[in-house]
């Protein structure tokens, strides 16, 4: 493979890189709870996905009757 014979300044090197960017996380606010979730993924706060109860969500109340 060939090699570059000098080095390439760093200005020429952040120019190349402008367009590495991070875009913003798709998130969206729960049907059910109105928090904010990530889009098409269960609700960490309520359960829910496309109205439809997917996951039991334990809270501190049957965590310490748990404990007792």
């Amino acid at each position: 493979m060939a090699n570059p014979k000098r080095r390439h300044s760093t200005s020429r090197q952040n120019k190349r890189r402008t367009h590495w960017k991070l875009s913003a996380v798709g998130s969206i606010l729960c049907p059910q709870c109105k928090m904010p979730k990530l889009s098409h993924r269960v609700c960490p706060s309520c359960g829910f996905y496309n109205n439809v109860s997917v996951v039991k969500i334990k809270t501190k109340k049957t965590e310490e009757r748990k404990g007792q």
